[in-house]
């Protein structure tokens, strides 16, 4: 197809605890996961047995200032231990004894490191439009299009194109808006189109590189997260309501129009994928 002949793989990403900031890297091999080793990991509240999210920074206020990285390249089948940096610069490692008190120590709140969700994962979401409301904070289900026992918000991978930041930058020139503030597994460089052109991927498959098949399932509905500090990123509201806002699309799981920004995926077939990977729409 015309479209497609020029778009590829501009950056990859994996989140190996989920929450935290990850590893941009320039290659992975993809299973029916997404990116192997992304999201293998997150932190449950003890107390409550719910999955610890960015996404009510009211009860988690710097969990953006934690950083996962594995300790050596992960394979598939085989994954090795994480490296998690602790805002104040100390570093723990999943697999030591005490990883759960340094960590519960570092939140203040007790929590538990675990390799595999709940049965019926839930976490908390905040919700700025309702701030003072009963309905301020609300219970998300996770991992509706993923396999059951993993982290995922939703689906195994969440895909952005170039021409979408550009277009926020558009919509509000003062906002920093840079991939990281949207946590992406497969950055597509779609340089010469314009706009949330992803918008129009949804139901068709894309062939990455060599060997790899995914397919556009929805829409990514956006919430408080994009517009949290994290590194030198400022905290920024605008991002929402004066960017991401602007893409109002309807999203098939969710049955009505939200704000989104960039697009979830399913594998269909597996392999390697390198940056600079040529992408077609098929």
């Amino acid at each position: 197809m015309s479209e497609s002949s020029s778009i590829s793989v501009s950056t990859l990403w994996r989140y190996p605890v989920k929450s935290m900031l990850g590893e941009e890297l320039n290659a992975s091999e993809i299973n029916n996961l997404g990116v192997v080793g992304d999201r293998t990991f997150a932190l449950v509240d003890v107390e409550t047995g719910q999955v610890v999210s960015a996404k009510n920074p009211k009860k988690w206020p710097d969990f953006f200032a934690y950083r996962a990285a594995y300790a050596t390249p992960p394979e598939d089948g085989t994954l090795p231990a994480v490296w998690i940096t602790l805002p104040s610069g100390k570093i723990v490692r999943s697999d030591q004894a005490d990883v759960d008190a340094v960590l519960s120590a570092a939140l203040s709140r007790s929590v538990s490191l675990q390799a595999s969700a709940p049965e019926s994962p839930v976490l908390e979401e905040y919700c700025p439009d309702n701030e003072g409301k009963d309905n301020e904070v609300i219970l998300a289900a996770m991992a509706g299009d993923a396999p059951v026992g993993t982290f995922f918000d939703y689906s195994t991978l969440h895909i952005l194109t170039t021409s979408s930041i550009d277009q926020l930058r558009a919509s509000y020139p003062q906002g920093r808006f840079e991939v990281r503030r949207f946590r992406p597994n497969l950055v597509i460089d779609t340089t010469g189109m314009e706009g949330f052109v992803e918008n129009d991927w949804v139901g068709k498959t894309i062939r990455i590189g060599e060997s790899v098949r995914v397919h556009i399932t929805d829409p990514c509905p956006r919430c408080v997260m994009p517009t949290l500090a994290q590194g030198d990123l400022p905290k920024d509201n605008g991002i929402f309501s004066k960017g991401i806002a602007q893409n109002r699309v309807h999203v098939p799981f969710a049955g009505k129009a939200l704000p989104s920004i960039g697009v979830y995926a399913r594998v269909v077939s597996t392999g390697l994928i390198r940056r600079g990977d040529l992408v077609i729409i098929e």
